[in-house]
This record gives structure tokens, sequence and C-alpha cells, in this order.
């Protein structure tokens, strides 16, 4: 059958040297871009992850160091890869927790601005674990009747997962589903912006969900002590909390997406009173000011007066006393002339 695209859909998979999204690197990126006219355009790169590729990774994927030691490293190949996938919405198998996620911090890593916003994504692998709750080989084999060949390489589970998503909207075209809550719904049909909500049931807000959309469309923190409060809230209790996110071991994009409701919450909150100058607290700037010029109000009432009053003067003015003269010889004969005998 034939998707209804109303836009490209780009399914692909990652190989990679683990499954760390933070610290682990991609190897193999395969993409298969369905047009809407039913054409398809495939490419596939082989990247150096600058890191040792673990012997149990090796063992799981069949990359060895020695494969990838001459490959390009994936920020050479960033802007040929996002050129590729520009126009096209996103879809894989476990996609929206580690492929979409892994590939984003990639960009990041390559200083590649990639923009996720208004793009769908479907994750093949949760119709199927909400349907029939089983792996991609599994899954291949239950809709498609087949087992994948060289599975584990990227070019083959990307095929897989095309052809998984094919037989699952035909074969559940009008089948009616009932969600935890009692919804019933018949949700997969052929159409990416149904099957974009249907594989997004819990709306992560960075992918790896470690903060997620509320019922009011809220984000929340999903993890920790802080776990189903909104992330603006805890921005306002704990404003600290955001340095630990920004400096802890998250991936990129989700530190991204904490930045950013963190810059919408220094924006929209209330703004802080000014500052005490020397030293005086608020409570001080919002006593009144003492009025210097004014008398006390019980100092000695009865002086006040009128204007137009003359002043009662109750005692006789007292002349100021002048300094004594100092003592001369004139004034020692005057007293010995006095005071002498007849």
């Amino acid at each position: 059958m034939k998707l209804n695209l109303k836009r490209p859909l780009a399914f692909f998979d990652l190989e990679t040297t683990g499954t760390s999204i933070g610290t682990d690197r991609v190897i193999e990126i395969a993409f298969i871009k369905l047009l809407p006219d039913g054409t398809e355009e495939s490419k596939t790169w082989l990247i150096n992850p600058q890191m040792p590729i673990p012997l149990e990774t090796s063992l799981i994927h069949g990359f060895y160091d020695d494969d990838v030691k001459d490959a390009p490293v994936f920020k050479d190949v960033a802007d040929e890869i996002a050129a590729f996938i520009i126009d096209a919405d996103l879809a894989g198998y476990n996609s929206n927790k580690f492929d979409i996620p892994m590939l984003m911090e990639e960009f990041l890593r390559a200083g590649v601005a990639f923009d996720m916003d208004g793009r769908h994504f479907v994750d093949v692998q949760n119709i199927f674990h909400q349907m029939e709750q089983r792996t991609l080989k599994a899954a291949y084999r239950f809709y498609c009747d087949k087992d994948i060949i060289n599975a584990h390489t990227a070019e083959a589970d990307t095929r897989a997962t095309m052809e998984v998503l094919l037989a699952q909207v035909e074969r559940y075209a009008n089948t009616e589903w009932e969600d935890k809550k009692g919804n019933k719904s018949i949700p997969v049909v052929n159409d990416v912006a149904a099957l974009h909500e249907f594989t997004n049931l819990h709306r992560a807000v960075d992918f790896v969900g470690r903060m997620v959309y509320n019922d009011e469309g809220h984000e929340v923190f999903n993890f920790g002590k802080h776990k189903g409060k909104r992330v603006e809230d805890v921005y306002d209790a704990e404003p600290s909390y955001f340095a630990w996110i920004m400096n802890g071991d998250f991936p990129l994009y989700t530190k991204r997406k904490a930045e950013e409701i963190y810059r919408r919450w220094q924006q929209n909150r209330p703004a802080k009173p000014a500052k005490p100058a020397d030293g005086a607290t608020q409570n001080d700037q919002q006593k009144p000011k003492p009025e210097f010029n004014k008398p006390k109000k019980d100092f000695q009432k009865q002086n006040f007066r009128p204007h137009n009053q003359q002043p009662q003067h109750n005692k006789p003015f007292k002349k100021k006393e002048e300094p004594a003269a100092p003592v001369n010889e004139d004034m020692l004969q005057m007293l010995a002339n006095k005071f002498k005998k007849g």
C-alpha cells in the first residue's frame, strides 16, 4: 500500500557505540525517504565515532574500530545529513526514545542548527508495543511474515521498519483501541499527523522524557525529587535546580529545552523590588522619613503662638556681662589711696 503523505517521511536507524544518549556516538546512519508521489530516496553514512567501540556492542551490530577508522566524523557530514531530511518528518523503531535524541545530540555537538519544531515523529515501536507488545524481529515476522536478513545493520533494520509500518496501517485500518482512561478510538490510520499523535502518547518535551507535558500543556519534570511538578514552579521554589541540570549528565537537547523554559520563566516572573541603598532593609524603605525641621509635638506647647501675636516676656532682659579688665598700676594706686589711713 501507499502512505498518504503531505511531505516526505524519512525512516531512519542508527548503529551506535552504546545506548547512552549523552556519551555514546553514532557509527552508522541510514535513511529511506518516502516522497508524497510514492517514490523513495535512500542514503547511508558510515561514521567514525571518535571513541573506541566496546566489544559487546561490536558483537551485536558487527562494526569494529578498524571498520570506521577511515570514515568521516559526524561533524564532516552533519550538513549533508541535515540537508537530506530538512523537509521531512521522521520515523523509526524506538526512534522517539533513542534514535531522534541521539541524532539531535550529534547535530548539537557539530554545531548544526537542525530545527525539530513542527515535524511529525512516528515511532513504529510504539504502535507495535501498544497493539501487540513485541520486538522489531517479531514485528517483522508478525506483520510481514518474513525474517530480517542481515539484522542489526542499519539499512536492513530501516527497511524492515518501513515495511512494518505499511503493514500496520493496513492491518489496523479499522481497529478500535482503548487507552488507560477508557477512551476508545481508531488511532492507526493512513495519516502521518495521526500516527504522530498515537506514537507520542507520553508527550515528551525533550524526547528522552526527563520532562513531559501534563494534561494542561505545561512542562513537568518526569524524574527525581520534583517528578510531577511544573518546571516553572520548581524554578520559582528552587532556582538553583536549573543550574544543577545544566551542569549535570543530561543530554544536550534536554538542557536546551530546560534553558528555553528558564528564559521564558525569567521573562514572565514579576520584577523584583528595587534593592535598598546603604544596607537599608525593605521595611526601612517603607517607613516614613523623619521631618527634621519640625519641632516635636510635646516640646513646650506654651511657647507656640500665632504668627501675628507678639511674644510675652515674663522676665526682665538681662544684659550680657562684659569680661573684667586686667589689673594695672593705676588701679593699684587707686586702691592704695582709698584704704590709706588718715
